[in-house]
């Protein structure tokens, strides 16, 4: 095989030699930023003119469903959510859930301490994919659906 084969098979095949880069270019600095930024002030708001307001209706204010009381279901799903974040954490005492929303679509949403965070989420959020997961299996098993949020 000869060397140039080598080396177009290496390059079709192999590992690419750089990573190539994604970043974004940066405007050239003219005194004027060349960008649009939150507003903090009203005043500022007023003096721009570049600021383009949606002329969307805003959406109507529905009022919630009344909150009924937790039943059994409810209670024995935040018991599961709280029996397995404890076993995850190394603050055990630091974990509460709350149920946020009652009946058949039932919404817990899970505290641990700061430092169990990371524990709790896990790598790219798989151990709290995977809470999700069971907790809306044993939902489904009692005909209801169930959402678990983490607060940080």
């Amino acid at each position: 095989m000869s060397i140039e084969n080598q080396s177009s098979e290496g390059a079709r095949w192999g590992r690419p030699l750089r990573k190539k880069s994604r970043g974004g270019k940066t405007a050239p600095s003219t005194g004027d930023p060349g960008f649009v930024g939150p507003v903090e002030e009203d005043q500022a708001r007023r003096e721009a003119g570049n600021i383009v307001h949606s002329a969307i209706a805003p959406r109507p204010i529905v009022a919630a469903a009344p909150q009924r009381d937790p039943d059994a279901d409810d209670l024995h799903l935040r018991d599961l959510v709280l029996h397995m974040a404890r076993g995850i954490v190394d603050h055990p005492d630091d974990v509460s859930a709350e149920i946020v929303r009652t009946g058949e679509d039932a919404e817990f949403e899970l505290r641990v301490h700061p430092d169990d965070l990371g524990h709790v989420i896990g790598k790219q959020g798989r151990t709290a994919r995977s809470l999700r997961l069971a907790l809306d299996a044993a939902a489904e098993r009692r005909g209801r659906h169930a959402s678990l949020e983490i607060a940080d």
